[in-house]
């Protein structure tokens, strides 16, 4: 599932965040990438109204931020990783650590969905959340996701 939404130029395992906000700024910066077509404010927006309806701070140190913005005309993510951990809200309690954010046209609602589970999925496997964490560079966790 990974693998068609992600690109090696949205990935960054050394995201510093001090807080939500900044969190979701810096994966709205990288889901512009590479191309740069759609608008980063807007795109930062769209997050944060998904976050003010709910935190998508699902547990396990593991947060994924969505919505559905006309801006894009496919499903695109984005993935940083926090060492530090984000305060997110999560229904855990626990700070954030891996961030996956989603974003896709209204046009695409259960694709969206569909690439929601996916992640999910992929990211209960806790082998695969530590390798993440663990992962020394951009592209050895481009890699890790890729083949999950």
């Amino acid at each position: 599932m990974l693998a068609e939404l992600l690109h090696p130029k949205r990935v960054n395992v050394a995201l510093e965040a001090s807080d939500k906000e900044a969190a979701v700024r810096a994966l709205a910066t990288l889901l512009v990438r590479p191309e740069n077509e759609a608008n980063e404010e807007s795109v930062h927006d769209v997050l944060m109204e998904r976050e003010r309806l709910a935190s998508t701070g699902v547990g396990s140190g593991v947060a994924i931020p969505h919505g559905r913005f006309d801006g894009v005309d496919e499903l695109r993510a984005a993935v940083a990783v926090c060492a530090d951990g984000v305060d997110f809200d999560a229904v855990d309690g626990l700070p954030v650590k891996i961030l996956v954010a989603i974003i896709g046209p209204r046009s695409m609602p259960q694709k969206h969905l569909a690439a929601l589970a996916g992640v999910s999925r992929v990211l209960r496997n806790v082998a695969v959340r530590d390798a993440l964490i663990a992962a020394g560079d951009d592209a050895e966790a481009y890699r890790l996701l890729v083949e999950s």
